[in-house]
């Protein structure tokens, strides 16, 4: 038999209240739930940004001194020392941030020493050995030499020359220098030209990055000190690093009892800190989708069998007319198929005008195409499965249901 939707559409045209609250109902589960998943599916992809380093091997602590002590370079160069000794302990060395860190320092670059605004505000990374214990990699150059090294409190005291050369990334360099290589450019900081030496593949900022350039970093030659808010890094045997870094902690507490460790954690808990407000994020709108589906698919099967129970007498006329079970089971169906069309298409519209305003208001991408589609796909489906069972019901119902008043 095939099915006429004139009827139903006429059906609801008697019910146009209960059927529209139903369509508005299907088209804001739509709209909220594409966005949603857009959402999520963005959270997810920034959470897998590559930091550039070894991250299974890496730790750090932090520690502040209660007492003023002379000599910070030489004491630096003990802690460090100790802490190469340390069995787990593969190297150490001293740095003001990490990939994903909680603290970033930012530096103005100029391409020339007469260039009167920077060109950009990048990440700097500073400490000896850096690159090289964190396991970044180089695409082009060289790392740092021993003799292009100076001390943090020298550079601040003036006692020394300012640093020759630097470090950058691959996506710094090719900002700045578009179709040649970086290698062997200058750039200016604090009126200072420095060398670039070597290209980084990869070495994420800290701090509270613009993911359009997560990966623009310079590294600098300053042997960083505690006293100017640098960390211990360490760089630990292959699945060793809660191992070394319980060592270095025991280690630095013994070499000055006085000395108080504030913050101790290896880089995969400094990298789940730095997620952790994506990741909530990305939990609370996967909560969201599954409560909105769940109350779309309750509101149809309330609805769907509000309307069996309402045309009991009707459904028993068709039967005794000759409709089939199956041309019940349908008639529903289709309505339910009729309603959800009605409700992804109004839906679309609203997700689109959603996502415009989440990019102006937070400056997200556009949403990808695809998502309306699978989003469609998805709200019929399950209109499908929640109109089952109230069909299967009004299929049941026998041509003797006519008779009765």
């Amino acid at each position: 038999m095939r099915m006429d939707i004139a009827p139903i559409l006429a059906s609801l045209g008697r019910h146009k209240a209960t059927a529209a609250l139903l369509v508005i109902q299907i088209a804001l589960t739509c709209a909220i739930v594409c966005n949603a998943l857009f959402v999520v599916a963005d959270r997810l992809d920034w959470m897998r940004t590559p930091s550039g380093i070894d991250e299974d091997r890496i730790a750090m602590l932090t520690v502040t001194d209660i007492e003023h002590h002379d000599g910070v370079q030489a004491r630096n160069l003990a802690d460090l020392a100790a802490l190469r000794e340390l069995p787990d302990v593969e190297a150490a060395t001293t740095t003001n941030s990490v990939p994903f860190g909680p603290l970033s320092w930012q530096t103005s670059v100029r391409m020339s020493a007469d260039q009167k605004e920077p060109v950009a505000s990048i990440a700097q990374y500073m400490g000896e050995g850096v690159p090289e214990l964190l396991g970044a990699t180089l695409a082009e150059g060289r790392f740092f030499r021993e003799d292009e090294y100076r001390w943090a409190d020298d550079l601040d005291a003036r006692r020394t020359e300012m640093i020759p050369v630097l470090l950058v990334t691959e996506a710094l360099a090719r900002r700045l220098f578009p179709g040649r290589s970086a290698l062997g450019q200058s750039l200016y900081l604090g009126g200072q030209a420095c060398r670039i030496v070597g290209v980084l593949k990869g070495l994420a900022r800290a701090g509270d990055p613009d993911r359009h350039n997560v990966q623009e970093a310079i590294v600098s030659p300053i042997r960083m000190l505690p006293i100017y808010g640098a960390s211990y890094a360490i760089r630990a045997r292959p699945g060793r690093a809660a191992a070394a870094l319980r060592e270095a902690s025991e280690t630095l507490r013994n070499l000055q009892p006085r000395r108080v460790i504030t913050d101790k954690k290896t880089y995969a808990e400094v990298r789940a800190a730095y997620f952790s407000s994506d990741r909530a994020l990305a939990g609370l709108l996967i909560g969201v989708c599954v409560t909105m589906l769940a109350v779309t698919a309750l509101g149809i099967v309330g609805l769907a069998s509000f309307w069996v129970g309402q045309r009991r007498r009707q459904i028993g006329v068709r039967r005794a007319l000759g409709a089939t079970r199956r041309d019940v089971l349908h008639y529903f169906q289709v309505e339910n198929f009729l309603l959800a069309g009605m409700g992804i298409a109004l839906g679309m519209v609203l997700a689109y005008g959603i996502n415009l305003l989440l990019m102006y208001q937070y400056e997200l991408p556009r949403l990808p195409s695809y998502y309306l589609p699978v989003g469609a796909l998805s709200l019929w489906l399950l209109g499908q499965v929640a109109v089952l069972a109230p069909a299967l019901r009004a299929a049941a119902v026998p041509p003797v249901e006519a008779t009765r008043g």
